[in-house]
């Protein structure tokens, strides 16, 4: 593993911490929920024998503060341009997964001039229904009545594929680990901030940048469907599906993720 240089700085009411490694032109890779920085080492370690890696911890995961209130997109958003900032990013690509998605739409609707290209990972666009936001609510007290273990461990079968489930109990446990990273207070915010989200559909059609799509085979948060919807609206986009792979399609499949990157940024 290549030295990584750790980050931290003031973004509104939270202390946000982030990581770089490598040298050469940047690219920003954003986690999914409840995982951190982590998540994307096995990818960015490759990545960075080429380009300078940029690794937040969102706001309420990893060793990132969630501040006061729900932790919205729009805060996100703010975060991440903090992060730029402070690391000396103008314009640059930026991969995201899951809720790193959902914050790239807000970022592309606040900051669209500091994307050079987007690479969006088992996301989707449109908005929680009613019944999505309310489970996300309810998630949100259990977590603070119960404790997080019940909820992380009902969330691995949804996050992992079955194919991981079944032959890879090192990447069970190391998402696992990641995900105990959070306390209860942080799933809570984090969860009310992503059902509070705007629907991103309309959003689409504005991105004119490279745009990689990934989802995994696996996948039954967003797979394909939701992945096509995408690829449908944004002009020109890519559309990629990983074998073998759920919903952490980078942490289960970082080797295929690696070379998809790579090929995708030496292109931008």
């Amino acid at each position: 593993m290549r030295p990584i240089v750790s980050q931290q700085i003031k973004s509104g009411d939270a202390e946000i911490v982030y990581r770089a490694l490598g040298e050469g032109p940047h690219v920003v890779l954003l986690h999914p929920f409840p995982a951190n920085h982590e998540f994307w080492l096995p990818v960015a370690d490759a990545l960075a024998a080429r380009y300078r890696v940029i690794l937040p911890d969102l706001r309420g995961h990893g060793d990132s503060e969630v501040g006061e209130g729900p932790a919205t997109m729009d805060k996100h958003a703010a975060d991440i341009a903090r992060v730029l900032d402070d690391a000396d990013i103008g314009r640059t690509p930026m991969i995201g997964v899951s809720i790193g998605g959902y914050a790239l739409f807000e970022f592309w609707r606040r900051h669209r001039g500091r994307v050079a290209a987007l690479g969006l990972c088992n996301t989707k666009a449109p908005a929680d229904s009613a019944e999505a936001r309310a489970g996300r609510l309810q998630a949100a007290n259990d977590v603070l009545e119960r404790g997080t273990e019940p909820f992380f461990q009902s969330m691995i079968p949804r996050l992992l594929g079955k194919t991981t489930r079944e032959t890879r109990p090192d990447l069970v446990d190391g998402a696992l680990r990641m995900m105990r990273k959070m306390s209860p207070e942080g799933v809570a915010q984090v969860q009310r901030g992503m059902a509070e989200r705007r629907d991103s559909v309309n959003t689409l059609k504005t991105i004119n940048v490279p745009t990689l799509l990934v989802t995994g085979d696996e996948d039954v948060l967003t797979g394909v469907n939701e992945t096509e919807l995408m690829h449908q609206h944004i002009a020109g986009s890519q559309l990629r599906v990983i074998p073998k792979a759920g919903h952490y399609s980078p942490w289960e499949q970082p080797e295929e993720l690696g070379k998809l990157l790579r090929q995708f940024l030496d292109g931008v």
